[in-house]
């Protein structure tokens, strides 16, 4: 029983950080809840796995999660410095 309030609770977070997602106000509000958004669908996998007694579910968990950090920090990267690096720079 408690899996699923703890579900139930988790999706209202991430349709919540989707409404943030697309309505802003500034690019970095998106960021951070695409960000959560992430994190959030790894807590969903994690609990997913204990529910269920599948411990391989873990593993997806911790690479969706290291490739959400990536992705977070490329587009931050990205928009810091304004897109394609110049020819100076590389």
């Amino acid at each position: 029983m408690g899996y699923w309030a703890a579900t139930a609770g988790m999706f209202v977070v991430m349709i919540l950080a989707m409404v943030r997602a697309f309505a802003g106000p500034t690019l970095y509000d998106r960021i951070l809840a695409v960000n959560m958004f992430g994190t959030k669908t790894v807590l969903f996998l994690a609990v997913l796995a204990f529910a269920g007694g599948v411990p391989y579910v873990l593993d997806i968990a911790l690479t969706y999660a290291l490739i959400n950090f990536t992705a977070v920090v490329a587009v931050l990267r990205h928009v810091e410095t304004g897109g394609a690096r110049r020819k100076e720079d590389a």
